[in-house]
């Protein structure tokens, strides 16, 4: 089971905040540092200082970091033409020596468009499977020749397909909790499929229903990855524990129900549970971006009990 460190930096993070998660992340073992995509905060955060960008601030990590892999759950669609995407993604790769990990999704928080005038349209996962085609396929283009697409959404002619990755093939990853079209969506491009803040029985019919396109598709179940995203709050006692749900303005039996929570012991016997299910990664999200403490003891407790 590998665990990565998975922030919300439109709650309220500057980059210099984010770079010490980073740097923390790195020095504790963890195996990656990933970041939403999102320009507005949610709930009764100020946001303050402000929303950061996911691209820039993994380019200015991927050279301020040396092991961990670096990615987005999920990059927003709506937010990026694919063709740009695909540059930036690239050339972002190339700036950490190869590390990165893209999750493309279609975007949903209508507010954040309107709060920074970002179109929202309302065919959103036409778009996302269009944006999906582009992207891989200007990166698996051979050199010297060129990419073309002419969809219901994109045209592009005569693209020198450039630049190409430092990796051979950069990891895809798509999520969510659609019956049908994600799970075929899944199959046909991602090399990860992740399920973000499900329980035990939603993951579980989730990845069955990927596992299941994926032979659909003529494609070994077992060559995706699986794995979920969930909030976590571990403490030494209940004390802490308490302290840190409170920090985040949390209960802790609905971060014990819905997430990643309690002791040391009760939180690797959880993971453990979805790993039965056949997730081999969980993505940490960490809400308290100054509590490098909670990151130690995770490291320390749970990792290292995980192996």
């Amino acid at each position: 089971m590998h665990l990565r460190i998975f922030t919300e930096p439109q709650q309220g993070a500057s980059y210099d905040t984010l770079l010490t998660v980073a740097k923390a992340t790195e020095d504790l073992g963890f195996d990656a540092f990933f970041r939403s995509d999102h320009y507005l905060a949610m709930g009764s955060s100020d946001g303050l200082p402000g929303p950061t960008d996911a691209w820039i601030t993994l380019a200015g990590l991927a050279r301020e970091t040396r092991r961990i892999r670096l990615g987005t759950l999920m990059t927003a669609g709506t937010f990026r033409l694919p063709g740009v995407l695909a540059i930036q993604v690239a050339q972002v790769d190339h700036m950490s020596g190869g590390r990165v990990e893209l999750g493309l999704g279609a975007g949903w928080y209508e507010e954040e468009h309107t709060a920074y005038g970002i179109p929202f349209p309302k065919e959103k996962f036409g778009r996302l499977e269009e944006q999906l085609a582009i992207v891989t396929g200007l990166w698996e283009t051979e050199v010297g020749s060129t990419f073309d697409f002419d969809g219901k959404h994109y045209r592009l002619a005569g693209s020198p397909a450039l630049p190409k990755p430092a990796q051979s093939r950069v990891p895809v990853l798509i999520g969510g909790l659609g019956a049908s079209r994600t799970p075929r969506l899944a199959a046909r491009y991602a090399d990860e499929f992740n399920v973000p803040f499900a329980s035990l029985a939603d993951t579980e019919r989730q990845f069955g229903r990927v596992r299941a396109a994926a032979e659909e598709a003529g494609r070994k179940p077992d060559d995706l990855v699986y794995s979920n995203a969930l909030v976590v709050c571990v403490g030494k006692n209940d004390a802490e524990v308490a302290r840190r749900a409170a920090a985040i303005g949390r209960e802790v039996d609905e971060l014990k129900a819905n997430g990643l929570a309690g002791s040391p012991a009760e939180v690797v016997d959880k993971i453990g549970r979805y790993a039965e299910i056949g997730a081999s990664r969980v993505y940490l999200q960490i809400l308290d971006l100054d509590d490098l403490d909670h990151l130690e003891l995770i490291s320390a407790e749970v990792q290292n009990q995980l192996g």
